[in-house]
């Protein structure tokens, strides 16, 4: 057996069963229930009370920690499982389950609720003293809420309504079973944010604690929605232009750069601007000006609609000509092929962007390239990392935002290694069915995306079964870019 579900009730059990070729095996109900097993991955499923007032009956809780009195563990397995739920089309809460020893009603239900728990039942956290947590996943279907007490006319309503979405959630439950089994999981190293991401990321906090919220920000300070997320809370406001800004406030002009016409607006709104463009990316900017102001057409290898290329082109947008692809490369046409230069968009593919270059090259002998390589180092270095790591991977998951174009490179990169690769935002991306028949998981991370993420990404999966994770590359990354001065 590599893994086994719990259900405290009978009831449960046969609301599950129908949709699933394991049987659940019935634990037994308040502090005197015991596991069938105690070493290998569990999942507990039953019925509870809610105490979050959002939670309704008939809604799943999946908890990320379980509490009874002062005990509380940590379950890592929770945005895994709740992706998993949502997919299949369920309303799924995560957040505390606390247990006890009998029914909570009035004030003490009361209270439970102001120590934040979500939910309340009658097992699990006295089930999980037999278990480790880190191979724990616990969803439970809600029965009554404090509108709705436990001791009501309308309880056989609501629990039949409860145990309708536990059979709703059994198809999931099997699928977890099913995906249970060790695993090695190869973590390319270097990966996480870069010097770049982290200056502009500091950039904002900085103005927050020396400005007081609001602050603006104009578009994304880095493509990651977490980072984004994070910030808003903080009392960052992010806006696409900076005429949604008012006149005289503090903005931050974000990591990817702007063009001149945007400081121009800047100037003419009386706004105190912090440039947070990523000193690599103010390079290609510096290069295009100056072949520009040679007499020179540039070529701009890159994706025309990301941010860093919008924002380059705009030093010079009638001498500057982008190219997305090899086919571009080969039908491009410009007024004097004997004055040509090229730059690039930093976070390419390093080989798709070489390529590119060798078909211009080709075509324009006199081609004059930037002085230095235009990809920044924690591209080359992510990518280079994770081409040796997808060969050797059943899977690669990639962890970043789809508008994150170093993050959707990594992905390019291992599927040209010949692995199945997928971008997830965090935890909760993950499908199980990409688990089938996978015994080893490679792993990295976009430039923008929080190192934290990764973390949990990996804990997440050992609620599936153990892990055995390898760090491969070893590359070291000591780059360190200085703040505007606005912001020291």
């Amino acid at each position: 057996m590599s893994a086994q579900l719990l259900t405290p009730l009978r009831i449960e059990r046969l609301a599950l069963e129908h949709g699933m070729r394991d049987t659940p095996y019935v634990s037994g109900r308040g502090p005197e229930g015991h596991p069938r097993r105690t070493d290998v991955p569990t999942v507990i499923a039953g019925v509870a009370g809610a105490l979050d007032p959002d939670v309704r009956p008939g809604e799943l809780v999946v908890a990320d920690r379980l509490r009874t009195g002062s005990v509380e563990v940590a379950l890592p397995s929770a945005p895994l499982l709740a992706g998993e739920l949502r997919r299949a089309g369920l309303t799924v809460h995560v957040g505390t389950i606390e247990s006890t020893d009998h029914v909570v009603t009035g004030e003490e239900r009361q209270s439970l609720a102001a120590h934040g728990s979500t939910a309340v039942d009658t097992e699990s956290a006295y089930l999980a003293r037999y278990l480790d947590p880190r191979q724990l996943a616990v969803v439970r279907s809600i029965v009554d809420t404090a509108d709705d007490p436990l001791l009501h006319p309308g309880t056989l309503r609501r629990g039949i309504t409860a145990l309708r979405t536990l059979r709703r959630a059994a198809p999931v439950l099997q699928e977890w079973l099913d995906a249970c089994a060790p695993r090695t999981i190869l973590r390319a190293e270097p990966q996480s944010f870069c010097a770049g991401v982290e200056r502009a990321i500091e950039i904002v906090e900085r103005a927050l604690e020396q400005h007081g919220p609001p602050v603006y920000v104009r578009r994304q300070i880095v493509h990651n929605t977490h980072v984004v997320a994070e910030l808003e809370q903080r009392g960052a406001v992010f806006v696409q232009e900076l005429d949604e800004v008012p006149e005289g406030a503090t903005a931050v002009l974000a990591a990817h750069g702007v063009a001149p016409s945007v400081r121009v607006q800047a100037d003419e709104r009386r706004l105190h601007v912090i440039d947070a463009t990523c000193p690599l990316v103010a390079k290609v900017h510096q290069e295009v000006r100056r072949f520009t102001t040679a007499g020179r057409t540039v070529f701009l290898i890159g994706h025309a609609a990301h941010e860093e290329v919008v924002g380059t082109r705009g030093e010079a947008p009638d001498e500057v000509v982008v190219v997305e692809t090899v086919e571009d490369a080969r039908t491009v046409k410009v007024p004097d092929p004997t004055q040509v230069s090229y730059v690039m968009q930093t976070t390419l593919s390093v080989e798709e962007a070489d390529v590119i270059a060798g078909e211009l090259r080709t075509r324009f002998p006199a081609l004059q390239a930037p002085r230095r390589d235009d990809i920044c180092y924690a591209t080359s270095n992510r990518q280079h990392a994770l081409r040796d790591v997808a060969a050797d991977s059943d899977l690669v998951l990639v962890v970043g935002s789809a508008n994150s174009s170093n993050s959707v490179r990594l992905v390019e990169v291992s599927r040209a290694a010949g692995a199945v690769a997928h971008l997830v935002e965090d935890a909760s991306d993950i499908r199980l069915e990409w688990l089938r028949g996978v015994r080893t998981i490679g792993v990295s991370a976009g430039a923008s995306a929080p190192a934290a993420l990764v973390d949990q990404l990996i804990a997440a999966l050992t609620a599936l079964g153990d892990l055995e994770v390898t760090r491969r590359g070893g590359v070291t990354e000591n780059v360190h870019f200085t703040l505007p001065r606005e912001v020291v």
